[in-house]
């Protein structure tokens, strides 16, 4: 079988531009990489090998040239059948670009039905286009999102009209901060403020306690806790516009008595790189450190009255504790996108979970997981469970340090 007979070999099909894909990524036992339409929001899974094919449609190559790749990669060629079949998928997900032929006319056009048109194919799941299965029918596409019910407790409210822009502007002032020379620097201050945090724990703690019993100092420490968050959000925005991302909304999100900002972007997991995703999931958390560094030099160099030091201790301790709890693995925290990157995997606690019941029943079906998903699981699980630990060990010995002072 040739890689794509008849009216099929010559059409050249193209992606529409805002067309994303990830890089490949665990999912239980299975790869797959994520095909999202970055317009209209939605996303889908695809195999391997439907990847394979999917991010050759570059409008460049035939549908024969892609299907010679596919051989050379997979040992198997495939016929107008399965091209239908994939392209079937992606004309009912609107996801080809219109005229994508490299010369137009009836020998490039692709059949009737075989890009979503009346009588198109039905869409596959992953993995049907490389084995030959497919559903009945196309199913239908993705209703849009319904918009929360915003109530008195609780509900979100868009603060700009366009967020990206808003981000690029943003990204151009304060942009320079993440060149390598600034960044560096800031990052060894808030690791030896750190030092000086856990060396002088204790004394922190109380620090505290006692600004608990001033009304005042507590307030101006909670109003500054809460634009610590508000700079968090907006510190992922800016470092996904950093690495080309998409910011799609910004705003105020409440369920009272919290009210808390949010910064959306959209497009975090189908950046180019790795390094990238884990950066823009650990913005926040560095810019809450960040924002603590001239509170910790007041508090250690400057001539402040005894209220004022013990509030700005309070506050370098409350501020160290919020950013190191945004790292801790567990969704939905800025720590579990971080070890979902790390470990390259999508939906990381659930497939752990299911692993670990497999592994503990001595089930055949854990030997089937790859070795990599081996790895991963028991890591991410024993990394969760030490971070855990740890936090235990630090609120008990905190606790003790109060009671006993």
């Amino acid at each position: 079988m040739s890689a794509a007979p008849g009216a099929l070999a010559a059409y050249r099909p193209a992606l529409r531009p805002r067309v994303l894909l990830s890089d490949p990524l665990l999912d239980g036992a299975a790869t797959v990489h994520l095909i999202k339409d970055a317009e209209t929001g939605s996303s889908f899974k695809v195999g391997p090998k439907e990847h394979f094919l999917i991010a050759r449609m570059d409008g460049e190559r035939s549908l024969a040239e892609i299907g010679e790749e596919y051989a050379g990669e997979y040992g198997r060629r495939l016929g107008d059948a399965h091209w239908k079949r994939l392209l079937g998928l992606l004309g009912a997900k609107g996801l080809l670009a219109a005229g994508a032929d490299a010369s137009p006319g009836p020998s490039t056009a692709p059949p009737p039905g075989a890009i979503g048109s009346p009588g198109a194919p039905g869409a596959v799941p992953p993995g049907a286009a490389a084995s030959g299965r497919a559903t009945a029918s196309v199913p239908p596409a993705p209703a849009p999102p319904v918009p929360e019910k915003r109530t008195l407790l609780r509900g979100s409210l868009p603060l700009v009209a366009d967020a990206d822009a808003t981000t690029a502007r943003l990204h151009r002032a304060v942009g320079f901060l993440l060149a390598p020379a600034v960044l560096a620097p800031l990052l060894a201050l808030t690791l030896a403020m750190e030092a000086v945090v856990l060396v002088r724990a204790g004394e922190l703690l109380l620090a505290v306690r006692g600004l608990l019993a001033n009304p005042v100092l507590l307030t101006g420490t909670a109003v500054l806790l809460w634009v610590s968050t508000a700079l968090h959000e907006l510190a992922h925005g800016v470092v996904a516009r950093h690495h080309g991302g998409r910011v799609s909304e910004i705003g105020l999100r409440w369920r009272l008595p919290a009210v808390i900002m949010y910064c959306t972007v959209d497009d975090y997991l189908y950046f180019g790189t790795r390094r990238h995703r884990i950066a823009t999931a650990a913005a926040g958390a560095v810019m809450n450190l960040i924002f603590l560094l001239p509170f910790c030099a007041l508090w250690l160099f400057a001539p402040l009255d005894d209220a004022t030091h013990e509030a700005f201790a309070a506050l370098l301790l409350l501020g160290s504790v919020q950013a190191l709890v945004m790292l801790v693995p567990l969704p939905p925290l800025d720590g579990y996108r971080i070890a979902s990157q790390l470990a390259g995997a999508t939906g990381l606690a659930a497939s752990t979970g299911v692993y670990l019941r497999l592994a503990l029943r001595r089930s055949p079906e854990a030997a089937g997981y790859p070795r990599r998903a081996r790895i991963a699981y028991p890591a991410y699980a024993g990394a969760t469970a030490l971070v855990l630990a740890c936090a235990l060990a630090a609120a008990v010995a905190c606790v003790h340090h109060l009671l006993t002072a």
